[in-house]
């Protein structure tokens, strides 16, 4: 018996030889289209491939239920800008103790802190640019503004970082990054208001 969010479909009579099979048949009956899979069980067991095909070692013959869980990709959109707020809130904390690392003079937790951050920063940029090529429908001058600022300010703070300034550094991120990373809470609302009208 295989489930897809509920909705009981009869696959007996089609002589899958494996999980995979199944799967495929699925994807090819056009089930998730517009759709993400958030969750699959196989015999009532949470199930997620930890090598690529794995589904294909699994006989059917072992197999009596396949559930197969699923969310509208908008509705997904909207799920991962309210993430984004909450990464908004890390940058903004991880902003803030970066800048109190450097002013303790503890150089090395602060550098490798620094790091994290950057990095948390550009998975954030690049989520923004994903959602806004698959959803915004307006060019928003917020957007424009507040990516322009913060590609400005990391140039800045590169050039400070070079300079081992950890003081400017410091300064940097607490009298402009902050404010400047407060600003995509607009931007992410902007968003998330393109998304919901794309549903309609």
């Amino acid at each position: 018996m295989i489930l897809i969010d509920g909705k009981q479909y009869d696959i007996s009579d089609q002589n899958f030889q494996n999980l995979e099979e199944v799967f495929e048949k699925v994807v090819a009956e056009g089930h998730l289209e517009d759709r993400i899979v958030t969750d699959v069980k196989v015999n009532d067991e949470p199930f997620t491939e930890i090598y690529p095909h794995q589904a294909e070692d699994i006989e059917m013959a072992e197999v009596e239920t396949v559930e197969i869980v699923t969310m509208a990709t908008n509705d997904m959109a909207v799920e991962i800008t309210l993430e984004l707020y909450k990464v908004v809130n890390i940058m903004n904390e991880g902003g803030k103790r970066v800048a109190e690392l450097f002013r303790q003079a503890d150089d090395a937790e602060a550098l490798e802190t620094y790091q994290d951050l950057l990095e948390v920063i550009r998975n954030f940029l690049r989520m923004i640019g994903v959602l806004r090529d698959e959803y915004s429908l307006k060019d928003h001058p917020d957007y424009e503004r507040s990516a322009e600022e913060l590609n400005e300010l990391f140039t800045e703070m590169s050039t400070v970082l070079e300079n081992e300034d950890w003081i400017l550094l410091a300064d940097l991120l607490e009298y402009e990054f902050l404010p400047a990373v407060e600003k995509w809470k607009k931007v992410i609302k902007q968003l998330r208001d393109d998304i919901r009208e794309t549903k309609r």
